[in-house]
């Protein structure tokens, strides 16, 4: 069998951002196929040493195994991960305990859990997993959240087009982890914006994953600092990376939802760092 690896994406620094083109900006913080059919696709980015990917069973099994580039057996052996389900009903299977996901369910997977699988549900097909993995120093038991169980908040205005529901499921007060804070986010219809003003976490990475996106749609992400920002332009169950130096919001042409997940030196939700859009460049 072929020796699997993960394509890596190495830390960069805000000095960088004057000088990339908008293919530099996509190649080095954008993953534009994060689920093929029947397939386990990740990335490593040395951010944080975060994984981030997909899985999508297809009517098969797919075993979640070690990597060379995270030096283990089995890839839980130091790591954590957050799964949440973005397509059909499927199931995980952790050391032989087996947890079933409808669209929007989060499972976390505590560190030493040694075999992982995803497979469709009974007589179900199209689920696809997305799965956020950080370092972890500890073991946390695993846990299954349903859509709408977490902290549920409801934030912003339809007035200024940023009426939201979010889910927080993976943080301090949820799912105990030891780095990773993971949620989801729906916008009301006639919402665009995913958060504004932006704001910047100075101490964590975060990445974004975009679904719910009509094929025809997109969101453009605002990205680098207040004084020197650029964007992305993401289509459907597109991921990104933001840096802990980089804001991060959006706008869609159409209302879409979208997971945030973050890991660094905290998991406190609000610890962040408002980006006036009057300060914005």
């Amino acid at each position: 069998m072929t020796e699997q690896h993960i394509p890596q994406r190495y830390a960069t620094n805000p000095a960088q951002i004057p000088g990339m083109t908008t293919q530099d900006l996509r190649d080095t913080y954008l993953i534009p196929d994060v689920f093929v059919p029947g397939e386990i696709r990740l990335t490593y980015t040395h951010h944080d040493r975060i994984v981030l990917g997909g899985a999508v069973p297809a009517g098969g099994v797919l075993e979640l195994g070690g990597y060379p580039e995270i030096r283990s057996d089995y890839f839980l052996e130091h790591r954590e991960v957050g799964i949440i389900n973005v397509g059909g009903t499927g199931t995980v299977t952790a050391d032989g305990e087996v947890y079933t996901l409808v669209k929007g369910a989060c499972l976390y997977l505590g560190r030493g859990i040694q075999a992982v699988s995803f497979a469709d549900a009974d007589g179900e097909t199209g689920a696809q997993f997305y799965l956020f993995s950080a370092p972890a120093h500890t073991a946390y038991p695993a846990a299954l959240v349903s859509p709408g169980e977490g902290t549920v908040r409801e934030l912003g205005d339809q007035v200024t087009s940023n009426r939201r529901t979010l889910n927080q499921y993976i943080h301090e007060n949820g799912v105990k982890s030891c780095q990773i804070v993971m949620g989801v986010t729906e916008l009301h219809p006639g919402s665009m914006w995913n958060t504004m003003p932006a704001h910047t976490h100075d101490r964590r990475t975060e990445c974004y994953l975009y679904f719910d996106l009509p094929e025809d749609a997109r969101v453009i992400h605002l990205m680098g600092e207040r004084e020197e920002t650029r964007h992305l332009v993401i289509a459907d169950r597109q991921a990104v990376i933001s840096p802990s130096w980089s804001l991060h919001s959006g706008v869609g042409t159409s209302a879409y939802t979208f997971i945030w997940a973050m890991a660094g030196e905290n998991q406190a939700f609000d610890d962040m760092d408002a980006a006036p859009v009057t300060d914005l460049r």
